[in-house]
This record gives C-alpha cells, sequence and structure tokens, in this order.
C-alpha cells in the first residue's frame, strides 16, 4: 500500500510571507497610497516564497520551491500586476520533478495586447493512467492495493513521461475589455515509457519491494490499444485561436463576474509531428457571486473538450486546453485543479463534459498578499 506522510505542501499556504522588494532589494522600491475607501496600492516590486516538502514511500522525498515576482509599476494597474514572473522547482529523490517558468503581461506590449508564456520540463516517474473512455475502462482498487486479494503492483495504473512544454499565448480586445480575442502557439515533446520499477526499488525493504510485472500501459500496448506509433510519445505543434468574456473584478480572486472561453486547439504535421493532425475544441464557463460582500463567493465552471477532427495521440488526451494556465499539472480531469474527489485522469476520452461548484470564504484579508484576498475555506459539490 501507498504510504504518502505530507510534511508541508505548499507550505505556509494561508500565511505566505510576500516581501516588498525595497527590504530584499536594495536598487528597487515599493511604495503604498491609499484610496478613498482606504484600499492599498502597491507599487514597484514584490515577491512571493513558498517551499514544497512532502514524502511518498514509493517516489521518495520531495522538496522545492515556488517564487513569483510581481512588478506594480507606478501603481496605476492595482490590483492588477504590470508584469508577472512564476517560477517553480521541485525534485524528488527517485527522479520526478517539475521546472517551470511563466510570464503573464497585460501592459507590456502596444495595444494592452496581453502575453502569457511557458517554458516548463516536467518528469513524472509514475504518472496516473487508467485507460480510456472515463467508467468503461475497469478500475479495480485491488490490482495497487497491496493489502488486497488480486494485488498486482502499486505503480499498475501508472507510467513514466517526460515532458517538455512551451506555450506562448495572445489576448487582445474586440468590442470592449471585457470582450477578447486569443491566440497561441505550443510546442510539446514527450517521452512515455513504463515505470522503471528498478529505479523506484533502489533502497527499499524487501517487503516494500514493487514487483516486476507488466502494468496497465504494458498491456494497452501489447493489445494494440495504444499504437506503436503513440507507445513512446512524440512531438506535438500547436495553434490555438479563440474568444474570451470576462467580466470579474478581481482576476486573482474573483468576488462576482464571469470568464467565459470557446476555444480551438490544432495539431499540424510540421516540425517533427509526422503521424498526427488534429483539432480539438475547448469551451468553458465559469461564474462568480457574491454571497457576502468581500467574505463569501459562489463559484461554479462548466466545460467541455472534444476531438472534432483527426485523431490524437492517446498521451495528449489528457491535456486540458485553456487560455491561463498557471501551474505546472495541466493533465486530465481529477486533482485540485479541475475536479477533486475524482482519481487524477480517471475520465479520458475524446469528449468529455465535467462540472465543479464552489462556496469560497475568505477569512483573512490581508494587502501584503498579492491576490488581495487569501482564499479560505471551499465547500466542494
Amino acid at each position: 500500500m501507498i504510504k504518502a506522510i505530507k510534511i508541508f505542501y505548499w507550505i505556509i499556504l494561508i500565511t505566505t510571507f510576500h516581501l516588498n522588494a525595497v527590504t530584499a532589494l536594495s536598487q528597487t522600491t515599493d511604495s503604498i497610497q491609499e484610496t478613498e475607501e482606504n484600499e492599498r496600492i502597491k507599487k514597484g516590486l514584490s515577491f512571493g516564497v513558498v517551499p514544497i516538502i512532502s514524502y511518498n514511500s514509493d517516489l521518495g522525498f520531495q522538496y522545492g520551491i515556488i517564487f513569483n515576482l510581481f512588478g506594480y509599476g507606478d501603481g496605476s494597474f492595482y490590483p492588477e500586476y504590470k508584469y508577472s514572473l512564476y517560477t517553480e522547482i521541485n525534485r524528488s529523490t527517485k527522479g520526478s520533478s517539475a521546472n517551470q517558468l511563466f510570464f503573464d503581461s497585460k501592459h507590456l506590449l502596444p495595444g494592452n495586447i496581453r502575453i502569457t508564456t511557458d517554458v516548463s520540463y516536467l518528469t513524472m516517474m509514475a504518472l496516473n493512467f487508467y485507460g480510456f473512455n472515463g467508467y468503461d475502462a475497469v478500475y479495480n482498487s485491488h490490482f495497487e492495493d497491496d493489502t488486497q486479494k488480486g494485488y498486482i503492483s502499486r505503480m499498475f495504473y501508472r507510467h513514466e513521461r517526460k515532458f517538455i512544454r512551451f506555450t506562448m499565448d495572445f489576448q487582445g480586445s474586440l468590442k470592449s475589455n471585457k470582450q477578447l480575442w486569443f491566440a497561441g502557439i505550443g510546442y510539446f515533446d514527450l517521452k512515455i515509457t513504463s515505470v522503471n520499477i528498478d529505479k523506484l526499488n533502489k533502497g527499499k525493504d524487501d517487503a516494500d519491494l514493487l514487483p516486476d510485472t507488466a502494468l496497465l500501459y504494458d498491456k494497452y500496448v501489447d493489445w494494440g490499444i495504444i499504437k506503436e506509433n503513440e507507445r513512446t510519445g512524440g512531438k506535438i505543434p500547436s495553434l490555438k485561436a479563440g474568444v474570451i468574456y470576462d467580466t470579474r473584478d478581481i482576476e486573482a480572486n474573483p468576488n462576482k463576474g464571469i470568464w467565459s472561453e470557446a476555444i480551438l486547439f490544432y495539431v499540424p504535421k510540421i516540425l517533427g509531428n509526422n503521424s498526427h493532425s488534429y483539432l480539438k475544441l475547448s469551451i468553458t464557463h465559469r461564474q462568480y457571486i457574491t454571497l457576502i460582500k468581500n467574505k463569501l463567493t459562489f463559484a461554479y465552471r462548466l466545460g467541455y473538450q472534444g476531438t472534432i477532427s483527426g485523431e490524437a495521440p492517446f498521451y495528449m488526451q489528457p491535456y486540458m486546453i485553456s487560455s491561463f494556465a498557471k501551474f505546472t499539472e495541466t493533465d486530465g480531469l481529477g486533482g485540485s485543479k479541475t475536479i477533486r474527489g475524482i482519481l487524477l485522469n480517471r475520465i479520458v476520452g475524446d469528449g468529455v463534459a465535467f462540472s465543479n461548484f464552489e462556496f469560497r470564504w475568505k477569512f483573512l484579508k490581508n494587502h501584503s498578499l498579492e491576490t488581495k484576498y487569501l482564499p479560505g475555506f471551499k465547500y466542494i459539490c
């Protein structure tokens, strides 16, 4: 049985400290003014730091850091920043890692064209893989539970993936700054193999060793469900285009407003991609409703993503298409980024629809936090 002990995960999530650049960098300044509503306006540079520490008996000790730099300029865009640079670096002793640089700005390019750029290298020694077509793919928890009859391996529903990801996206106004066009380019290089059992077993006691046996990924390859030209991954260039409607009052943590988008994701046969060409459509509607001013917000999301032309390789089916993805994990439904309570990548197919609903209670308001309001407890439906 997997024994995972979270010592800290996003340590100081509630009390994340944001140190003004005037304290740490003598060559920059950060001043604060008071508005008529006693709202503090940030200027100059500010940054936040969050360490990451966790332990998993199979994947090892994980350690890393998240660093986010904010530039507010003269404060005229506040509560928006002029630009933001987000960096995440973490490692595990068994080989998993995340390395990401994410840049975002609405105010550097002419015409207030927003640019977001993501450069990432991700290695996952045991990425979730449960097959295709959602619940039509049988999942038996006993296969990965070493205390149950029928146990095969704790890694039975896993495979290894190394993922190089580059995206550059642009947004600009149509009729107003609430109605936006969206366009982007991307390049992905994915290398897929079965789980490296020998590496994960290194240093384990005999009682904790993973058996050297065929996993679900290996069986899908043997059965021909995963095609020969897909089994080891591939190179995927992409083009994106779409429209966005955005009326959020505070982008980082909205109290009210709508954020809806429709995006086409096209993969041509160029730049090393000689096997696949396909077109996907992603539609997402999000709305935020104030129940108690500056305290309680009801938020919900409705989404659809599906292939409308061509055939996507199995390793790109879980990829969630979005106009703004400031996190390392862009895999399919499940986990903290889409639908909590569902196993990550449990539902994968040519077409998926999903929804989630949240009550967000803001129990602390602190102007030193870049999100302006620190989200509190959430009740998830």
